[in-house]
């Protein structure tokens, strides 16, 4: 039945083509399907102008729709005036057009007559109910019609709400569910066709819960940001922030939107009113980052952000508050214990958006898994809502809210204090609205790690990583820094799984993103310090622990999502094989901050290029060129362009929730007569070419092209890849590489230009060129 399911969509068509219409296309065509994309047609001698225009924005799109260049040849282009009859070919037709009830109708009639026997028809409304767009619709489209609600940007969130009508077929929803969930990496949800569904019933209440109590407590949008941001497991763009990002304009309608489809009754009629504040700003052009700023702008060079009070620009305070830095430490209970205002500010917003959620049960779902997983995939929520009460004890929770005079949900007075998550029998389960456990929904595959680390004690953890024993044997190695940045811990976690690696060693989290690099603070510490020793001291445990994964006995596997960069980079080029979610961002980026990769980096690029080549040479500019510049892949496909990745060698999944069972089995296959590489011999190109590469350089210097600083990083790359000056061709050790790396990473650091571009970076400035 699954293969079934699966091939039966092969071609899409998507109508509109908009943001979500175009993230849509772009999508599926990244997974390798074709697309027919339609639009009104254009009023000149091409008719399909507005579509053509918009596969121009997919081009130029930022973050990249596209996870390679070519995907776009897989997109076709029409108009639905002329192309109509173009569908009679397409398996799933998805609309995204316009929010208006009678110009969507009037499309589904026009497409009555060109539908193919069995094709699905679906609707990306995030507002207009099922029984709306279907009311005098026949059998025959209300049969096979469903709502496939997309999060924007497409690509990059994963949540994908399945809503259906109440004469959908079952067979409509399974079909979408299996494709979006394998085919396009979804998280897919099944919601009930209720107003707003559950990502933005949820998420937009808490967005303007955080914006009316930050305006009642006198609350500065910065202080708020902070709070409502990394301490409650929110992204760190907090709520005004997050309004700038999508738009004051677009959010405004989205909040009228909700207002004009919810009950009286709903409590988001409180907090999302009309809010003149709000509206003035978009008034004068103030529409978020896509104008000139929003709650948050920059006027000559001077950061500014909105007084709420008197609705008056005033200087940024970039001071982030001692709660917020205490409660990312601490947890949900620190943040809401105290008496400031502060701490009322993350009371009120939590209690209310807890609440509200509690309330959802059972008109909305039945289980309180699906809230917690639309605010998760699609939010990127670390935890949700039912997750947040556990955190914070049901109990306590509870009997706060009956002391402060709330109306108790009717599902936490049934819970009588019980978690809402509990763990029988190493399986993790949820509690229902009948009062029962059932086992954690999943389709057959899936793995979330964060999901089931719960069920699992591990055999050593630190504060920066953890090591657990996986029921096949199989050894997992976790970070949880912040951003995942990589520490002396992190490496102790490394080497001991290297030590005794069982039948094999995964190396995987759960995060946003697997590693953005070692830990810069470290290294600021050093260089202040000018504890050149224990910066040698750091790379050479750094060094010895990948190399330790590199040769232990038994197979390592790499499983990241995300940013994968820098020394996160370098332990996964340490693996013998990586299985990357889709979205993965894999490179070497030291460069950028007047340093060069100093845990074998340099070494594994250099040989790598050499295996695709069979030259040192060009082995050797190239990886002098794209480290130098600090080249990235945005996808696997593009990092294999790089040789970051292999697509020989490593996989691609595209629904990061199926990276476990991927590794899992891809380490199986390893496992069988495995024997670890031979520590190989490097060629060093000699001084000649050394030259060349400093002629290079001081070329573009001369040029504009590069900075003084660019120009003695690069030379120290090529110093590491040639030998440097008078060096004649010669062959070195795989260690010789390490010791290179780990010279001239030291000497770089010594430089008041790399101190320049660190402090630069950690003080929130980006980078610098000097």
């Amino acid at each position: 039945m699954s293969e079934q399911i699966q091939s039966s969509i092969r071609k899409v068509c998507v109508i509109g083509a908009g943001t979500m219409g175009i993230g849509i296309a772009a999508q599926v065509a990244n997974a390798g399907l074709d697309v027919l994309l339609l639009d009104i047609a254009g009023g000149g001698e091409d008719r399909n102008e507005v579509v053509r225009n918009s596969l121009q924005r997919i081009e130029k799109s930022d973050p990249p729709s596209l996870m390679a260049p070519q995907n776009i040849e897989r997109i076709d282009v029409g108009n639905i005036e002329d192309d109509l009859n173009r569908i009679s070919d397409c398996d799933w037709i998805v609309e995204a057009i316009v929010e208006r009830l009678e110009i969507k109708r009037t499309l589904y009639r026009n497409l009555l007559p060109h539908l193919k026997q069995g094709a699905l028809v679906s609707s990306n409304t995030s507002t207009i109910p099922i029984a709306l767009l279907m009311e005098g619709m026949p059998d025959n489209l209300r049969q096979r019609f469903c709502v496939t609600h997309f999060f924007n940007p497409v690509r990059y969130m994963r949540l994908l709400e399945l809503v259906k009508g109440e004469e959908t077929r079952p067979e409509v929803i399974e079909t979408l569910a299996y494709f979006c969930e394998r085919m396009l990496g979804k998280g897919v949800v099944e919601c009930a066709d209720t107003p707003g569904f559950l990502g933005n019933r949820v998420g937009v209440f808490a967005m303007q819960t955080a914006i009316y109590e930050a305006t009642s407590l006198g609350i500065g949008i910065e202080e708020a940001d902070a709070l409502f941001g990394r301490p409650m497991g929110i992204p760190k763009t907090g709520v005004f922030g997050l309004y700038d990002l999508i738009g004051l304009d677009l959010m405004a309608d989205v909040v009228r939107s909700l207002v004009s489809i919810l009950p009286a009754g709903d409590p988001f009629h409180g907090v999302g009113g009309d809010n003149p504040l709000i509206n003035s700003q978009i008034e004068k052009g103030y529409t978020g980052n896509k104008g000139k700023g929003g709650f948050y702008c920059e006027i000559d060079g001077k950061k500014l952000a909105l007084d709420l009070e008197t609705g008056k620009w005033r200087d940024r305070c970039e001071q982030i508050p001692e709660i917020a830095i205490a409660g990312e430490r601490e947890g949900l209970a620190f943040l809401v214990r105290g008496e400031t205002d502060l701490h009322k500010y993350c009371w009120r917003v939590l209690a209310q958006v807890l609440n509200y959620s509690a309330n959802l049960l059972p008109q909305v779902t039945r289980s309180p898994q699906d809230i917690d997983d639309a605010m998760k995939l699609g939010y990127n929520w670390v935890r949700g809502p039912f997750e947040m009460m556990d955190e914070l004890g049901l109990d306590w929770f509870v009997a706060r809210l009956r002391k402060e005079g709330w109306v108790v949900p009717e599902f936490l007075r049934n819970c009588d204090g019980d978690p809402i998550y509990r763990v029988d029998e190493r399986r993790l389960k949820v509690r229902h609205w009948d009062g029962k456990y059932h086992d954690v929904n999943l389709p057959e595959g899936v793995v979330r790690f964060s999901l089931m680390r719960r069920t699992l004690s591990p055999v050593s953890e630190n504060e920066s990583a953890s090591l657990f024993h996986l029921d096949n044997g199989v050894r997992l190695v976790e970070f949880h820094t912040k951003a995942n940045a990589l520490d002396g811990n992190c490496m102790a976690i490394i080497a001991e799984a290297a030590d005794d690696p069982g039948p094999g060693i995964m190396i995987h989290n759960d995060a946003q993103h697997f590693s953005a690099g070692v830990n810069l603070e470290r290294f600021l510490g050093f260089i202040k310090d000018e504890n050149w020793t224990g910066i040698d001291a750091f790379l050479k445990n750094f060094q010895s622990s990948v190399a330790a994964l590199l040769y232990c006995n038994a197979p390592v596997v790499g499983a990241p999502s995300g940013l994968a960069i820098g020394g996160g980079y370098e332990v996964l080029a340490h693996c013998d094989q990586v299985i990357a979610h889709a979205n993965s961002v894999l490179g070497l980026v030291e460069a950028s901050v007047g340093l060069v990769p100093g845990g074998g980096g340099v070494k594994e690029t250099y040989w790598r290029w050499y295996q695709r080549l069979g030259d040192w040479e060009k082995a050797a500019w190239n990886t002098f060129n794209q480290i130098g510049y600090g080249q990235t892949g945005s996808s696997p496909e593009l990092s294999a362009d790089l040789c970051y990745f292999d697509l020989d060698r490593d996989s691609v999944v595209m629904n990061r929730d199926r990276l476990v069972v991927a590794a899992s089995e891809a380490l199986g296959e390893l496992a069988g007569g495995y024997n670890p590489r031979s520590a190989p011999d490097f060629v060093l190109t000699g001084g000649e070419v050394f030259s060349d590469m400093v002629k290079f350089l001081e070329k573009g210097k001369a040029k504009g092209w590069f900075y003084a600083h660019d120009v003695t990083v690069a030379s120290a790359i090529a110093a590491i890849v040639t030998g440097g000056a008078g060096t004649p061709l010669c062959e070195v050790s795989e260690q010789d590489m390490f010791d290179s790396e780990r010279a001239n990473f030291i000497n770089l650091a010594q430089t008041p230009q790399t101190l320049e571009r660190i402090e630069m970076m950690l003080g929130g400035g980006g980078l610098i060129r000097n």
